[in-house]
């Protein structure tokens, strides 16, 4: 279970006092004693893009940490105030030189397991290329396509559920 009251929290971001950890409806949080400030531990939201040409998912191979030189679905993290349908085609066009557009809404993941470096929410849409020269930047140091029976080693679950309902539910000729 995710930290509610991380102890790395130290100051109020609004008026500087000492924070301390109190119960706060059912959980414990660092609160600011003085200005009652309560600090609420959000979740990081990633974003992907689910790409499909000739029955083929286009896939990056990571550079960084989580999961660096396994596959994954082009993806990235979703800011403040930012559409999340626009980071895709953002995080897309950066990791594979693609330029895509947003379809429907696959799904959207929770990952329990998820630490600070990874997303706990992972939104995936569906993407058609628009154009663009296939090759990897960003965080990605491969991008390319595959087959069902070309698969390579896949970095998380999202990733890996996402490959498994492209390839149950929908048959490669129509993708």
């Amino acid at each position: 279970m995710p930290n509610s009251a991380p102890e790395s929290y130290v100051y109020c971001p609004r008026c500087g006092t000492p924070l301390v950890t109190r119960l706060v409806t059912d959980k414990a949080r660092r609160a600011c004693p003085d200005c009652n400030f309560i600090y609420f531990t959000d979740p990081k939201v990633g974003v992907g893009a689910l790409v499909v040409e000739d029955g083929k998912i286009l896939l990056v191979r990571r550079r960084m940490m989580p999961e660096a030189g396994k596959w994954s679905i082009p993806a990235g993290y979703v800011d403040h105030g930012e559409d999340p349908a626009v980071v895709a085609v953002r995080e897309t066009l950066e990791e594979t030189g693609l330029e895509v557009a947003i379809g429907e809404l696959i799904n959207v993941y929770f990952n329990e397991e998820a630490t600070d470096s990874g997303a706990s929410i992972f939104i995936l849409y569906r993407a058609e290329r628009l154009g663009g020269e296939l090759q990897a930047g960003d965080d990605a140091d491969e991008a390319a396509f595959f087959g069902p029976d070309e698969l390579p080693e896949l970095a998380f679950a999202s990733t890996r559920d996402a490959v498994r309902w492209l390839y149950k539910q929908r048959p490669a000729d129509s993708v």
